[in-house]
């Protein structure tokens, strides 16, 4: 068992560019190489979004990576559809380039004849990035699974749950009786179906970002803030619009609380509207990309020091992290869940 997991990690630093020749670092002697390794960047570029899915580097440096299509608009040109091939190592392809330098950096943008890029006019990007082919995979995943699991039920019905049923049905049970019904009462069932979407939407997302294969997998989705920060807004919009009258007389006139504090409880309750998703998009964010910043991280010793007498401690600790990470997955996304659940049960309590 343990020799198929180190053979496992092993494929696992093949896959994502892990040995000297990935780096595209040419081994002269004993600890000497012929650039020295940037773990910032190499970090970074496996964390970050990217128009291409890099599999891997050959050791004369050439990358080998899937390129996903751009899909760009603008207002004088109209659509434009080609390979993200014709951008890689930044080149210029119908005025179109990817910036690698400055606040706009991954950013596609237009340039002049003289190759300098217009910040002021960004062109629409519409383009299917890795965590955008990620998500799509994880909802095609997810909506696999259900109808699978539909159909088990038309099959067998509900006293005899037989494979991918008897997987599901048991989480499903448990969102239901363990977050749903305590947080909302009676008027669960109105929320289920929002609250099974977010976990199992998450939980394959984060899932996905721990398997190192090439695309669909690999792509760390929820530790793009831009996606905790959707999914924040979509609890958001929902306690908001569940929200009865005792949860707006809590904000705009507080029980209890005298006339002439009002001026100042009312901008402090206004102010608690945002800052219930506000941590809901930081801890997923925070959590999810901090676990794989640390695996990097170790990984990274081993160039660091340029030995490698240090590849066994880091492989194992990367494989204590890797497992730690497979519980953060399913934790996160039971996290999200469960105060999106409490959340949305503050908003509609009934005044006692």
């Amino acid at each position: 068992m343990k020799t198929r997991i180190l053979f496992g990690f092993l494929f696992f630093l093949l896959i994502n560019g892990s040995t000297i020749s990935l780096f595209g670092q040419e081994v002269k002697g004993a600890g000497e190489t012929t650039e020295k390794f940037d773990a910032n960047t190499f970090i970074l570029d496996h964390v970050a979004d990217s128009h291409e899915w890099h599999i891997l580097t050959k050791p004369n440096g050439e990358n080998i990576a899937l390129y996903l299509p751009v899909i760009v608009y603008t207002k004088n040109k109209g659509f434009y559809v080609f390979s993200s091939k014709k951008l890689a190592y930044g080149k210029v392809y119908k005025g179109f380039k990817i910036e690698e330098e400055g606040d706009l950096k991954g950013t596609i943008v237009i340039v002049n004849e003289e190759g300098v890029a217009d910040e002021k006019n960004l062109p629409l990007d519409l383009s299917l990035t890795k965590t955008v082919v990620a998500m799509i995979s994880a909802a095609i995943i997810g909506l696999l699974l259900f109808l699978s699991l539909a159909r088990s039920y038309k099959k067998t019905g509900i006293s005899h749950p037989k494979g991918m049923q008897s997987f599901l049905e048991p989480v499903i049970l448990f969102i239901r009786d363990d977050i749903a019904i305590p947080n909302l009462g009676h008027k669960f069932e109105k929320y289920m179906p929002y609250l099974l979407t977010v976990f199992f939407f998450i939980l394959i997302n984060n899932l996905m970002g721990l398997i190192p294969t090439p695309p669909p997998f690999g792509a760390i989705v929820t530790g793009n803030i831009a996606i905790t920060f959707i999914l924040a807004i979509c609890t958001f919009i929902v306690i908001q619009f569940s929200g009865n009258k005792m949860y707006w007389k809590h904000v705009f006139a507080t029980p209890g609380v005298p006339f002439w504090l009002l001026p100042i409880m009312i901008p402090v309750e206004i102010i608690g509207l945002f800052t219930k998703p506000f941590a809901l998009m930081i801890r997923l964010f925070a959590n999810m990309v901090a676990g794989h910043f640390v695996s990097l991280s170790l990984i990274s010793l081993i160039f660091i020091f340029g030995s490698l007498v240090l590849a066994p401690v880091s492989v194992l600790f990367v494989i204590f992290m890797d497992c730690l990470e497979v519980l953060v997955a399913f934790l996160q996304a039971y996290i999200f869940t469960l105060l999106s659940a409490l959340f949305i049960g503050m908003a509609i309590q009934e005044e006692h």
